[in-house]
């Protein structure tokens, strides 16, 4: 089943961090997603899931230094670790990972290998204890200059050379409407190596309607295929949130069920 996730870094930012996971509930929301676990208290975050009822759909996956640099690959597996037993402490299947700043002067190729190699250290682990890794390409042309992974193609060869059903790429529509465009038809040829989405509209990172990105259509496509998952509201609301997101969830209840 399709279900829209709320991320709380972005919806009720004037909130303390954990109030927001109450208010996300609030919405009518089932899951609530936050990025890095350091400095949140997470004892405090599963009180208020078991309170709220709500599930965390993903989380970040401390990668203790950049996936690009092989010199930093000796901390990544416990790093990984801590971030399973975090992941598992609040019931949590899926983990977001970031590669890290492009370096300069290193080919492009010695960078990916050294992505491919990093995330092969931690295939056994992820696959026992039961959770998944996604990778996030991010857009390089407005929000994150000099990050290494921006595209969809190269995304999914990373996965490909992997070679694991716990390792598979998360399609964030914002960014991928920025860097390469043709949402639909590749999310279609794509999805069964897709693990989470993110969506926001364009520009700005508002909520669907304040730009060019039709969701109602992207909402029906995703429909027609087998996925089965978290579309993550990482997006910055222009106004109130549930008026904000009054339409998305309409579309989510049309398509998804």
């Amino acid at each position: 089943m399709i279900a829209l996730s709320g991320c709380a870094e972005a919806l009720f930012t004037k909130l303390p961090f954990n109030e927001r996971i109450a208010a996300i509930a609030e919405l009518g929301l089932p899951a609530f997603e936050f990025w890095g676990f350091a400095n949140k208290d997470v004892p405090g975050i599963r009180a208020v899931m078991e309170k709220t009822g709500l599930a965390v759909s993903s989380i970040s996956c401390d990668t203790a230094g950049p996936l690009v640099d092989p010199s930093k690959r000796p901390a990544f597996l416990p790093a990984c670790k801590k971030s399973i037993e975090v992941a598992h402490l609040l019931g949590c299947k899926t983990l977001i990972v970031t590669v890290g700043q492009e370096i300069p002067g290193v080919s492009r190729k010695e960078q990916h290998q050294s992505i491919v190699d990093g995330l092969k250290t931690v295939v056994s682990l992820v696959e026992d204890e039961g959770v998944t890794l996604v990778i996030e390409p991010l857009n390089v042309l407005v929000n994150h200059k000099g990050y290494f992974l921006a595209t969809t193609a190269e995304g999914i060869s990373l996965v490909d050379e992997v070679g694991s059903p716990n390792v598979k790429l998360l399609y964030d529509i914002y960014h991928q409407q920025i860097t390469e465009g043709n949402l639909i038809d590749t999310i279609k040829a794509n999805v069964a190596k897709i693990g989470h989405f993110h969506m926001a509209d364009v520009p700005g990172r508002h909520e669907p309607g304040t730009g060019e990105i039709n969701y109602e259509q992207v909402f029906r496509a995703i429909a027609e295929t087998p996925y089965s998952g978290y579309i993550g509201l990482e997006l910055w609301p222009t106004k109130p949130e549930k008026e904000a997101l009054a339409s998305t969830m309409a579309w989510a209840k049309r398509y998804f069920g």
